[in-house]
């Protein structure tokens, strides 16, 4: 039996409903804006350390690190040397 159009949208709309309500999303607005900021941070983050590898790897002094990140170089280095591999963590004396 063939349907009206008028039917055919109706059910549509009703349908959408049903969808719009079935998958609304977990999170607010505003907490889906904080995971996004977090997770553009991240990126940042992974994006400047490989800078920084790089940067270690021509022979940039760390002091010169630390300033363009807004640090001292020994806070960038303590921060980043994991990155590099090679270089030692820093031990206390205990």
């Amino acid at each position: 039996m063939p349907r009206s159009y008028e039917e055919i949208v109706n059910q549509a709309e009703e349908l959408s409903r049903v969808f719009e309500e079935d998958f609304a999303p977990a999170v607010s607005k505003e907490e889906a804006g904080v995971r996004a900021a977090a997770l553009r941070r991240a990126l940042a983050e992974s994006e400047l350390g490989e800078a920084v590898a790089a940067a270690r790897q021509a022979g940039v002094p760390w002091d010169r690190i630390g300033e363009a990140v807004g640090t001292s170089g020994e806070a960038a280095r303590q921060k980043y040397r994991a990155l590099l591999g090679r270089e030692k963590p820093v031990t206390t004396g205990h």
